[in-house]
């Protein structure tokens, strides 16, 4: 059974840091490529942090590039999410995705989400 767990969500003040986490486990971790997602309240959800497999190449949302860093860490099953200089906008349930290779297909599979909440 495919899980991923996140933790490290919580309050922070703006311009704040906060580190999350995302366990995962039952499946390929080391052939998965491992997002972070957030969505806000009345928000459709935003692609935030992207980690390939193999060479760990990196993507950003525009509007947290130089702000966030996504690592990971192929031995652990696990993918941080750094997240420093934190503004109101950041507000969201983050959520951490794993895309998985099966067969000439691909496997989707979601977390339950961390709220994160910047104070003003």
């Amino acid at each position: 059974q495919v899980q991923l767990v996140e933790s490290g969500g919580g309050l922070v003040q703006s311009g704040g840091s906060l580190r999350l986490s995302c366990l995962a486990s039952g499946l390929p971790f080391d052939a998965s490529v491992m997002s972070w997602y957030r969505q806000a309240s009345g928000k459709e959800r935003e692609l935030v942090a992207r980690i390939s497999s193999g060479f760990h190449n990196t993507m950003y949302g525009e509007s947290v590039k130089g702000r966030f860093t996504i690592s990971r860490d192929d031995a652990k099953h696990t993918v941080d999410l750094q997240m420093d200089s934190l503004n109101s906008e950041d507000t969201a349930m983050y959520y951490c995705n794993a895309v998985t290779p099966r067969s000439g297909d691909y496997n989707s599979y979601w977390g339950q989400g961390t709220q994160v909440t910047v104070s003003s």
